[in-house]
């Protein structure tokens, strides 16, 4: 081959390495850089006159150079997967490169940036995990029911369940009774959901969090320009917005009186008036009330509406509290974990039995919201794979005064039986059989108290 073919394939070799979308490194047996392509600039962000000539080690971790790893290996590897940034991804091909003498004299990486692939393959896999996700809970609504978001398998909730199913089919106005954090709202959305108005608007109201000023505008609307502040195009109120569905009066108790005159006038009429307006607006609604307080009580007291209390408990579906179905505690207890594991990135922790109890033991005043609340205490602030009664206690306040209420209530006891022991023993001159007689007790049962309380006889 003459010096003009050979300058030539020097041409075809560079136009070739130059051309492919791989970004090629050569190196030579120091591991210094001898060729450095455009497309290794661009996918590396170093630029050829800062790297051309020196060791590539001073621009990458040792580690993460596989050219490096050929020259001690000498032998070529294909396909290899690195992630050289976190926000990119290559496939390395490195050979070791020999002259004519077989003698090792550098190696050669062609690396292939996957980044887009990758970054696309991610997105399908999410999409179609997604995809998964929603298939499953159609499957599981069609096979559970609506209601199957509420958890447990007391009788007292499966009662509740099976009312609140069977009234859902019809049109009746539904009365929901509950302490605070029962879970109210998710059976107001159950019947919504097993009802013929499914596929209609479920609007809420909670009357206990509205200012007294905005409750009109807020259930009836306005029209545009009725007063300072109002939307240029006015605005539907909660109730023109529930038409064809369900409206969910939550905390109904909490609704004054001059607006309950006025509740009562749209259950009566089936129809809205927006403020502002002239015309009256027909409305098909269902609806469905909820209510921690005693409303008879209210009636009597004259602080809540007769006839409104009437017309609304149609059909009453009281919900039972959490200590009334303790046999659900470990159950949500689980759910709640799961869920927040998940929520938080943290490991699923074990429960032992010791701190299933003390859920179990507690009175749980705010109930299902409360012990979801401790729930995710537990799995943010406890970083332990195995969960006792302590590590509850510890970050419970409410169940640790209880505790110590508990013990206090003990010790006293404790006090009071051993205070009486001594004194029956005493006016019975120390004869035990007749102090156990006049304490209501075996003769066994005192001499085990007297062992217990260490009385001197």
């Amino acid at each position: 081959m003459n010096d003009l073919s050979l300058d030539h394939s020097f041409n075809y070799l560079n136009a070739l390495m130059e051309t492919s979308s791989d970004a090629i490194t050569i190196i030579n047996a120091l591991g210094e850089v001898q060729y450095w392509s455009a497309q290794a600039e661009q996918i590396y962000g170093v630029p050829l006159k800062d790297i051309k000539q020196k060791k590539i080690s001073k621009f990458f971790k040792i580690e993460d150079l596989k050219i490096l790893e050929i020259l001690e290996t000498k032998k070529a590897v294909s396909n290899v997967y690195h992630q050289p940034r976190p926000d990119m991804h290559v496939l390395i091909s490195s050979s070791p490169i020999f002259d004519d003498k077989g003698n090792l004299i550098g190696a050669i990486s062609i690396d292939q940036d996957i980044t887009n692939i990758v970054k696309l393959n991610e997105k399908l896999t999410l999409t179609t995990t997604q995809l998964q996700k929603i298939k499953q809970q159609y499957h599981l609504h069609e096979q559970i029911g609506p209601l199957s978001e509420i958890k447990g398998h007391s009788d007292a909730l499966q009662n509740a369940k099976g009312l609140a199913i069977k009234v859902a089919k019809t049109d009746a106005t539904v009365l929901i009774q509950g302490e605070s954090g029962v879970g109210k709202e998710l059976f107001a959305q159950g019947i919504h959901e097993a009802s013929l108005r499914k596929n209609q608007p479920f609007i809420p109201i909670n009357c206990g969090a509205i200012p007294d000023a905005l409750f009109e505008s807020e259930f009836f609307g306005y029209e545009k320009g009725s007063f300072t502040g109002a939307d240029k195009e006015g605005k539907a109120g909660k109730v023109e917005m529930a038409d064809g569905g369900t409206l969910f009066l939550d905390e109904i108790g909490m609704l004054p009186l001059d607006m309950q005159v006025k509740l009562l006038r749209v259950l009566q009429e089936r129809e809205v008036c927006r403020i502002g307006g002239n015309t009256s607006v027909k409305v098909n609604i269902r609806i469905v009330a909820a209510t921690n307080s005693d409303l008879e009580e209210m009636v009597k007291q004259g602080t809540f509406r007769e006839d409104l209390y009437y017309r609304l408990n149609v059909v009453t579906l009281k919900i039972p509290p959490l200590r009334e179905r303790i046999d659900d505690i470990p159950e949500l207890v689980k759910n709640f974990a799961q869920e927040f594991a998940v929520k938080y990135q943290k490991e699923l922790p074990t429960l032992m039995n010791s701190a299933m109890e003390v859920f179990m033991s507690y009175k749980w005043p705010g109930n299902i919201r409360e012990l979801r609340n401790v729930v995710e205490r537990m799995i943010i602030f406890i970083d332990k794979s195995a969960i006792n009664a302590e590590d509850v206690i510890n970050i419970f306040p409410s169940i640790k005064q209880e505790k110590m209420n508990k013990e206090g209530l003990a010790l006293e006891k404790a006090t009071l039986e051993k205070d009486r022991i001594i004194e029956a023993l005493h006016e019975t001159y120390g004869n035990k059989s007749a102090a156990a007689k006049k304490l209501g007790i075996s003769r066994v049962s005192l001499y085990n108290k007297i062992k217990q309380f260490d009385i001197k006889v």
